[in-house]
């Protein structure tokens, strides 16, 4: 199911999501004007690699938690890109809302944080960095779940080899998503060559609906169609 908008409209304008989305989109377009050999050295070089990661802070090297944060904003490829943007579009703003403007940056950050350490925790031998926001998005899916369950999703869903346009509650899109994510996640496990960081998804999400509740104004905590 692809996610086209919600039905929760934002009382304050998404400054901060919005700027998120435009940091992702510019710095992937900096990624496709470098030559193979400048983009692999850029993944590795600010992309997480779970193996080298996890040498580093046994060996005291502190500043290798910085690609914890800066492998969120990496993305390898037009897909990539455009589902994980498409989904903070639609879901990101309503979390910014509830929680204001600075609390939603730092809320982001650190599920995207807590993805990658899930999903370094799942692989912690592999020496493929790991790019993307799609931990920190999960967490924003969490945080929605949490916070908008009654609403609904207006969603292109895949029937055979049509699509349809369908409005479907937000907690049953968002929980089949996680589902699917479970079920890719166990089958990766030991997997050689898997391409997706199922566990950053999976971690993300946990974290963000966890987290959420320490970070909503307490009067603003209130579900809404």
């Amino acid at each position: 199911m692809i996610p086209l908008r919600d039905t929760v409209k934002s009382r304050t304008f998404p400054y901060v999501n919005m700027a998120i989305i435009i940091v992702n989109v510019l710095i992937f377009f900096g990624e496709i004007s470098l030559t193979q050999m400048e983009l692999t050295e850029l993944y590795y070089r600010f992309g997480l690699v779970p193996n080298w990661f996890l040498q580093t802070i046994q060996s005291g090297q502190v500043e290798a938690i910085i690609p914890l944060t800066t492998s969120t904003f990496l993305h390898g490829g037009w897909l990539h890109i455009i589902s994980n943007m498409l989904f903070l579009w639609v879901f990101g703003d309503n979390i910014e809302d509830r929680v204001g403007h600075f609390s939603y940056l730092i809320f982001y950050l650190l599920v995207g944080v807590l993805g990658n350490i899930a999903q370094v925790l799942a692989n912690p031998e592999s020496t493929v960095p790991i790019i993307g926001a799609s931990g920190a998005v999960a967490g924003i899916l969490g945080a929605y779940y949490i916070s908008f369950p009654r609403s609904k999703i207006l969603a292109l869903i895949p029937i055979f080899f049509f699509f349809t346009l369908m409005e479907v509650r937000s907690s049953f899109f968002i929980i089949f998503w996680f589902i699917l994510q479970v079920f890719n996640g166990i089958f990766s496990l030991g997997a050689v060559g898997n391409s997706v960081a199922w566990w950053a998804h999976i971690g993300g999400f946990l974290g963000g609906f966890i987290l959420i509740r320490l970070f909503i104004k307490k009067r603003n905590f209130i579900y809404l169609e």
